[in-house]
């Protein structure tokens, strides 16, 4: 069935009918009325790609580098939880698929598959994109350096804290179906795990701000977990431009231009939207990633134009895996490629480096 897909979209029907509504909503599912969500989407149609004719095109590729190493694409699977809810490999499968098409990975902290069986699957292929771990902030410190010392020895070469998400959105279509993580699962690094007791709350206390906010991270922390890894710190979640330029002050070697897939705070821009003023802010100096609607290689392109160094994709690649395990997300993510390859050639770009806002047309 999976064959059949040619596109992003085809995988994203095909795995609407492969999963069921609990699981589809929570893969599928954005924060409140899923505005933010539609809006990445939408911010990417809306940008226009200049024609190019009768260029040099000759030797063209797409590599990219980041952290000292060059890879084939600019093409990253984004962190995604639980992936064994869409197939029963979960995240080794998607890690094996982004490997055999020189992609890189990002596994989420919450994987239902250990970090140690993922990277021993593609560590050791020469061929395979950056391997980066992505850490969610614990309660307890010393839970967080457990998973950047596993991460360390397992293979990772960059950490990647997600920092737009101290506390989670309202995720109506979650509720409406009553999802919940079955054990199969489950994210395996965080089970059974000691957490701090909930604070025993006064009359007129705030659940949140009273009690679960208050080991939220700051900047001070980020400047402590910097202190923790001889790893790139990437920080993802990051919208607005004085934060960015405070990810550079605290030592973050990029940043990830997010807003969660639309999963935390509805309405808020969409990352096209954001990543220009970020790209002014930071003038070439931190590199930028960007994930949020990316469903072809001409939105690809559009990012690297707008100033990403490369790009992150979610939704796509577990609606693939959904579709047709490890196979299905190779073929997206060469279909992206190809459709990056080939939105550069009409275009006029040899590489991504020629890449740039005149390849833009002026909006309306």
């Amino acid at each position: 069935m999976a064959a059949t897909a040619v596109s992003a979209t085809d995988y994203e029907v095909l795995a609407c009918h492969a999963l069921d509504d609990a699981a589809w909503s929570y893969f599928a599912g954005g924060a409140g009325d899923e505005l933010t969500l539609r809006a990445n989407r939408a911010a990417w149609d809306a940008i226009a790609l200049m024609p190019r004719v009768l260029r040099e095109l000759a030797g063209g590729h797409t590599r990219v580098e980041l952290f000292g190493r060059t890879w084939p694409t600019p093409l990253l699977v984004a962190p995604v939880a639980h992936q064994k809810l869409a197939h029963p490999d979960g995240e080794r499968a998607s890690a094996m698929a982004a490997a055999a098409q020189g992609a890189g990975f990002v596994l989420s902290t919450q994987t239902s598959v250990p970090m140690e069986h993922v990277a021993a699957a593609v560590r050791d292929d020469a061929q395979r994109g950056p391997l980066w771990f992505q850490l969610y902030w614990q309660r307890d410190r010393g839970l967080t350096r457990e998973l950047v010392q596993r991460a360390e020895a397992a293979g990772f070469e960059a950490l990647v804290l997600t920092v737009d998400a101290p506390v989670q959105g309202p995720r109506d279509r979650e509720r409406r179906t009553g999802f919940r993580v079955p054990p199969h699962a489950a994210a395996v690094h965080l089970h059974g795990q000691a957490t701090r007791p909930s604070r025993r709350l006064r009359d007129g206390d705030s659940a949140l701000f009273d009690d679960l906010l208050l080991d939220a991270p700051a900047w001070r922390d980020v400047e402590w977990l910097r202190g923790q890894t001889r790893l790139p710190l990437v920080l993802k979640g990051v919208l607005h431009p004085d934060d960015a330029r405070d990810a550079q002050r605290a030592g973050a070697a990029a940043v990830v231009v997010s807003n969660h897939g639309g999963r935390t705070l509805d309405t808020a821009p969409a990352t096209a939207d954001a990543l220009p003023a970020l790209a002014d802010a930071v003038g070439g100096t931190l590199p930028l990633l960007v994930d949020g609607g990316i469903r072809r290689g001409i939105d690809v392109l559009k990012a690297i134009a707008l100033g990403a160094r490369a790009v992150l994709v979610g939704r796509p690649a577990v609606f693939a895996l959904a579709a047709g395990g490890a196979p299905a997300v190779a073929h997206l993510l060469r279909l992206l490629r190809d459709e990056l390859e080939i939105a550069m050639a009409l275009t006029g770009c040899r590489t991504l480096g020629d890449a740039g806002p005149a390849l833009l047309a002026p909006r309306r």
